[in-house]
């Protein structure tokens, strides 16, 4: 089977910014939409398997260009990595572990020398959502929580 590569250029002007996308496969993921204008949970987790994103920025003349984000899905399309830059390179990485029903239960933060500086462990309430977040210190310290409350008017 021949592959071809697939390169989609969006390129959206922020300021003096933009962000430039590029997807390699041999196709896009067949993902069908539900009858509903939004896509579900299952069906975004299609149309990530395997995504790597990346978002460049340029100056106002274009002539400078320099990597701002980059962000990589595993092929069940859950967020693996997410690292975000400055201009003398990398700024913040954060890698994330899910359990068996998708739930990330872990986020391992690392700082601009890719050194360990806090871990986040979540616990969620019986409908999904965020209940608890604990941040600890490299050594397992707890350092502080976070609580969720959620309300609606």
């Amino acid at each position: 089977m021949r592959k071809f590569t697939l390169i989609i250029l969006a390129v959206i002007l922020v300021g003096s910014s933009f962000f430039v996308i590029i997807a390699q496969d041999n196709k896009p993921p067949a993902a069908v939409q539900s009858t509903t204008p939004f896509l579900t949970p299952e069906e975004k987790r299609e149309l990530r398997k395997n995504l790597v994103v990346k978002e460049m920025n340029a100056d106002a003349k274009g002539k400078r260009q320099w990597m701002d984000h980059l962000t990589v899905w595993n092929e069940n399309g859950f967020k693996i990595e997410e690292i975000e830059y400055a201009v003398y390179g990398q700024r913040e990485r954060v890698t994330y572990e899910y359990d068996d029903t998708g739930k990330c239960i872990r986020e391992n933060v690392y700082n601009d020398k890719n050194k360990l500086y806090r871990i986040r462990k979540y616990e969620y309430l019986p409908n999904g959502r965020k209940k608890i977040q604990y941040n600890y210190n490299p050594d397992g310290k707890l350092f502080s929580t976070k609580v969720f409350e959620y309300s609606y008017k």
